[in-house]
């Protein structure tokens, strides 16, 4: 047998096995990538699944602190009988900014919009208690207070900054659930 008879049967075991590892290296390959952006794929629709339940949530609880702090629903919640005006004023501010601060994180989740609108609303209605009860003598009786401020709203109650605020709120929550289907 000669060198150029071996090598032709060397050749001849060899080259069908290359020929089989090189297709069986790319079908492994194709089948890895394939299932590589399957899993990413689905781990990118969970990942977009719990993000609209957060961004939900937080219309949910943006709403719910609009509706909390809607003088109608706040004033009655804190008033105390025996209340000075000054007393009343105090408790409505700070029942205000703690539900504010309890909702801060919501921010991250909602529109610039949404948020400045929220906080928009907080600083109208602290104002608008600081202009009432400013009228006001201190020390006068909180009722007094509560009875201007129940007038106040009756007569703005299409016009009220909260009632603005969620209709902002929920135009968006309707939006991005629009945009998910």
């Amino acid at each position: 047998m000669t060198t150029l008879q071996t090598i032709l049967e060397i050749l001849k075991y060899t080259i069908p096995a290359i020929v089989v590892l090189i297709t069986a290296s790319l079908i492994v390959k194709r089948f890895l990538v394939n299932e590589t952006e399957r899993k990413r794929m689905s781990i990118f629709r969970e990942g977009m699944d719990t993000t609209l339940r957060l961004r939900l949530q937080a219309y949910e609880r943006l709403a719910l602190y609009m509706e909390r702090i809607h003088p109608r629903v706040l004033i009655p919640r804190v008033y105390v009988t025996g209340m000075t005006v000054r007393d009343l004023q105090t408790e409505l501010l700070q029942a205000i900014r703690m539900e504010y601060e309890h909702n801060l994180s919501q921010q991250i989740y909602v529109s610039g919009q949404v948020w400045k609108t929220v906080q928009s609303v907080k600083e109208q209605e602290m104002a608008m208690i600081n202009q009432v009860a400013g009228m006001l003598p201190p020390d006068g009786s909180a009722k007094e207070l509560h009875q201007k401020m129940i007038d106040f709203i009756v007569s703005n109650e299409n016009d009220l900054p909260v009632e603005v605020a969620l209709e902002v709120i929920n135009n968006e929550a309707k939006l991005v659930l629009s945009h998910q289907g």
